[in-house]
């Protein structure tokens, strides 16, 4: 990992576990099952110090966290103050997804058009409501543009060209 290259996020320590220095961590990931298990190194962010590289050394789900040690890491005291910091990894150890997924980090940014190229506005944010995600179109002068993120509305997406053309249903330009 390079000091420049992006960092993603994948979980965020939400407390302690026990006194033997497990943390309680909220995914953050579509593949907590390889962020987590053991031997994977993770960064804890440093907050405004630099971030600090961590090995798991054991991971268990419970419930809707995981339990997480690091290797080094045996006491509650070592790791209280990690409560609300993220773990990350390097842009370089980022999951390949399959074809037609991206990461919400390639999608925001992007132009958006209609089919007949007609500039709709950029892509902000990505909500995840439940069913599919919902596409945040910032537009200047109008209300942003909310566009469920399916395949009868989303066309084409070229995160190389910064790219998403959609198919509008009607009316929803006017809500």
């Amino acid at each position: 990992m390079t000091p420049e290259e992006p960092m993603y996020t994948v979980g965020v320590v939400v407390g302690t576990h026990g006194l033997r220095g497990e943390v309680r961590v909220i995914p953050r990931t579509d593949f907590p099952e390889v962020r987590f298990r053991q031997g994977s190194v993770l960064w804890l962010d440093g907050g405004t110090g630099p971030a600090r590289e961590l090995r798991v050394e054991k991971a268990r789900k419970h419930k809707n966290v995981y339990i997480v040690q690091f290797a080094g890491f045996h006491s509650i005291q070592a790791v209280e103050p990690w409560k609300g910091r993220e773990l990350k990894v390097p842009e370089s150890a980022l999951m390949p997804l399959p074809e037609g997924q991206y990461y919400i980090h390639q999608l925001v940014g992007c132009r958006v058009v209609d089919e007949h190229g007609r500039w709709l506005g950029e892509l902000s944010e990505v909500l995840q409501p439940g069913a599919n995600d919902v596409y945040v179109v910032r537009r200047p002068g109008a209300k942003d543009l909310l566009v469920p993120a399916v395949p009868s509305v989303v066309k084409r997406v070229s995160v190389e060209d910064r790219l998403m053309v959609v198919s509008l249903p009607e009316g929803l330009e006017e809500l």
